[in-house]
């Protein structure tokens, strides 16, 4: 029976093709722009966190600042190398300690120069940032005591200054000072704050604060917890030295400011999670306007199939076959609609994703849930079409013209 019905109903949708299509027009745009929204937040999701994720494993950074209660924060006292060497002596669970001091300056390499921030540190940098060499090596033991004059370069600046050539071994002159490139940094890409991280050279920390910098202040310090779970305790037992090392009384504001990577990325996976659900229930207001659309449509075919109608009751169907009837009509019209937009809604989301540069993430679970809510719909609005064709008088819908 239930087969029957549902042939009957899928040649009573092919009989009116063009009417069909436009009905569902509602629940294609519906669920299209649904998948779309649910499926680009997920890939923006995964994009960012990898993006913060690529910045350090565990990683924070202490910085000399200090929050205030309005406006941006304000610059303090700077940082020395012992407060460094204090965290790591003294704080537990700690995986490296990079202090870092950084000057904007040019750099050259016969006649192509370049703007870049030389960042002034230890090996440890490349430990807590996560970052290992694509050429070369890292810094001697003696050359980081020494301050010699030798640099790794990033990815972007090797290419603005040596283009395709291999920089090993050669000399560039950072500002004043000729240096010798001993690595190459493999690629890092772009921050979440759009920053290349690759347009980077780094040195001893001890060369650029006599060569560049002038002065031995150290602007933050990069530190990473062991492992995860141990984030919150490596920041409190900073957050406690850094208050006695600095003088600040009980009761008073830090002069200091902790960023924790872990919960900037946790928070921004909330934000946007936040965001898709919000637009997600704005772009599923199509659903509700095509499933008016499906009712008004069945309430003119009942209109249209009034002595149908009446031939079928009179000959023995029962309301209730009637009322199945139009209802697996209602339901097939909206599903129909459904694996439409459904496929309409992943061809836009892998196009848009690969135009944007994020990752695009197929999830079955939206398509099944749009799929539902689609079949959902058609049952909700089918049915009072359905009733009103069942609730038919024979005898009057027989006499009807």
């Amino acid at each position: 029976m239930i087969w029957q019905t549902l042939q009957l109903a899928w040649r009573e949708l092919r009989a009116n093709f063009l009417r069909s299509i436009l009905t569902t027009l509602g629940i294609i745009v519906g669920v299209a722009a649904v998948v779309i929204v649910v499926t680009l937040g997920q890939g923006l999701t995964m994009k960012v966190t990898s993006d913060i994720a690529a910045m350090g494993r565990n990683l924070l950074i202490v910085l000399p600042f200090v929050q205030q209660r309005a406006g941006p924060p304000s610059p303090q006292t700077p940082f020395k190398i012992d407060d460094a060497e204090a965290i790591r002596r003294e704080i537990v669970g700690v995986g490296g300690v990079a202090p870092s001091a950084v000057k904007q300056v040019t750099v050259v390499y016969g006649s192509n120069n370049w703007s870049v921030a030389v960042t002034g540190t230890t090996n440890d940098f490349f430990i807590v940032r996560d970052w290992p060499m694509a050429q070369g090596r890292i810094f001697t033991d003696n050359e980081l005591r020494s301050g010699r004059t030798v640099c790794i370069l990033g990815l972007t600046t090797k290419k603005q200054l040596f283009g395709g050539q291999n920089p090993l071994g050669a000399s560039i002159r950072v500002s004043t000072t000729s240096c010798e490139v001993i690595g190459v940094l493999s690629e890092k890409g772009q921050s979440t704050f759009g920053q290349d991280q690759d347009d980077i050279v780094v040195m001893p920390i001890a060369t650029v604060q006599r060569r560049l910098t002038g002065t031995d202040d150290v602007q933050q310090i990069f530190v990473s917890a062991a492992s995860a779970p141990q984030v919150k305790p490596v920041q409190n037992s900073i957050e406690a030295l850094m208050r006695e090392r600095r003088r600040v009384r009980p009761g008073d504001q830090e002069n200091f400011l902790i960023r924790d990577i872990q919960s900037i990325s946790s928070l921004v996976e909330s934000t946007t999670a936040l965001l898709t659900v919000g637009l997600s229930a704005v772009a599923a207001i199509s659903l509700l306007v095509g499933g008016i659309g499906i009712m008004n449509i069945m309430l003119v075919s009942v209109t249209e199939r009034t002595r149908e109608i009446g031939i079928r009751l009179a000959i023995g169907a029962l309301e209730r076959d009637v009322l199945m009837q139009f209802l697996i009509e209602a339901i097939l019209l909206s599903c129909v609609g459904g694996m439409i937009g459904a496929v309409l809604g992943l061809a836009a989301s892998a196009a848009i994703a690969y135009a944007i540069g994020v990752p695009f993430i197929f999830s079955p679970w939206v398509v099944v849930v749009s799929f539902v809510f689609s079949a959902a719909v058609g049952i909700v609005f089918g049915f009072f079409p359905a009733r009103r064709a069942a609730g038919l008088d024979p005898i009057e819908a027989l006499r009807y013209e």
